[in-house]
């Protein structure tokens, strides 16, 4: 669960495929992860193997049992309690790819998910946020926290609080693994001909039908293998047995997934950096300019307005 205790040293991320790649590229782990508009399996074909979901959505107290499938305390996979706000995006991958057999990894992941081998779930929640490295490689992929309103009487709104989860196979069963739970929850097992996707799509509508209509406050993710290899593969066969219609075809789904990852690469490198010198540069112009007054009176009459309006439709405003 993602909240506004900074204490642990996890922060924030975002629920956003280019982030969630690049801590597995860190990870050094060969897998990606996209978004996810449709459970169409038309829609998902091009992402097989598809290999978990992750989903996200807005945390509410819930009964201790799970609403659907049943508790497994005898799971013989990977699963880690969350024991520190914020860290539930790093803690959900750990769960996922802890649970993937033969997946190649790092040798520091390597170290690390032997290392907690054995441990109950919440022994391995600590083992795993206690991991310096591992959230060196988390907290890199969020925004500096160069500026704190800390302690100057800002109104603000409650901040929800969201969570991440993962449904995946094992063992011949769909899983959810809620870093939040007291064990891994089984939903039951899967047609071997028809894969455990159908199954987890059925489990995932299910729990995005009791949300309100047009509801707004889940995304779901896929983790599955990188296509580019695949890709390449074909293209060069495709060349090689003159097939150019169907390699032109390959080519667009190529530059399409290089575009994608540049287009990752660059959101990446905005959220590390740092703007508090383009900050202080155009408070710096402001200032010289004679603007600075003026500016600081509308943006404190354009908070004011805000507060205004929220309070005339009844939405709450906490006082630091």
């Amino acid at each position: 669960m993602s909240g506004e205790d900074e204490s642990s040293g996890w922060q924030l991320t975002e629920s956003d495929p280019g982030v969630f790649t690049e801590l597995l590229k860190s990870l050094e782990v060969p897998l990606v992860v996209d978004d996810l508009y449709s459970l169409d399996p038309a829609f998902l074909a091009d992402l097989q193997p598809i290999h978990a979901f992750i989903f996200l959505f807005k945390w509410v107290p819930s009964p201790s049992e799970p609403t659907a499938g049943e508790y497994d305390p005898e799971f013989p996979g990977f699963f880690a309690h969350q024991v520190v706000n914020n860290a539930c995006a790093t803690l959900a991958v750990m769960n996922a790819i802890g649970n993937i057999p033969g997946l190649p990894m790092g040798p520091q992941l390597t170290d690390l998910i032997g290392f907690t081998t054995g441990m109950d779930p919440n022994t391995r929640g600590m083992a795993i946020t206690s991991s310096d490295w591992l959230r060196e490689v988390h907290n890199s992929l969020s925004p500096p926290q160069a500026i704190s309103l800390d302690g100057l009487g800002l109104p603000k709104q409650t901040e929800d609080a969201y969570h991440f989860i993962v449904y995946m196979p094992y063992m011949g069963s769909v899983y959810e693994f809620d870093g939040l739970k007291n064990f891994p929850v089984r939903h039951g097992a899967y047609d071997e001909r028809q894969g455990w996707v159908d199954k987890a799509r059925e489990i995932i509508e299910a729990r995005i039908g009791t949300y309100p209509p047009g509801a707004l406050e889940f995304s779901l993710l896929a983790v599955h293998e990188d296509p580019l290899p695949r890709l390449q593969k074909q293209f060069v066969e495709l060349q090689a047995g003159g097939n150019e219609s169907e390699a032109a075809q390959v080519m667009v789904k190529l530059s399409d997934e290089s575009a994608k990852r540049e287009r990752w690469a660059f959101e990446n490198s905005l959220r590390r950096h740092s703007y508090l010198g383009l900050i202080h540069s155009l408070l710096l112009s402001l200032a010289k300019t004679g603007k600075l007054d003026a500016a600081r009176e509308g943006a404190k009459k354009a908070l004011d307005e805000r507060i205004a309006r929220k309070k005339e439709r009844g939405e709450s405003m906490d006082e630091d």
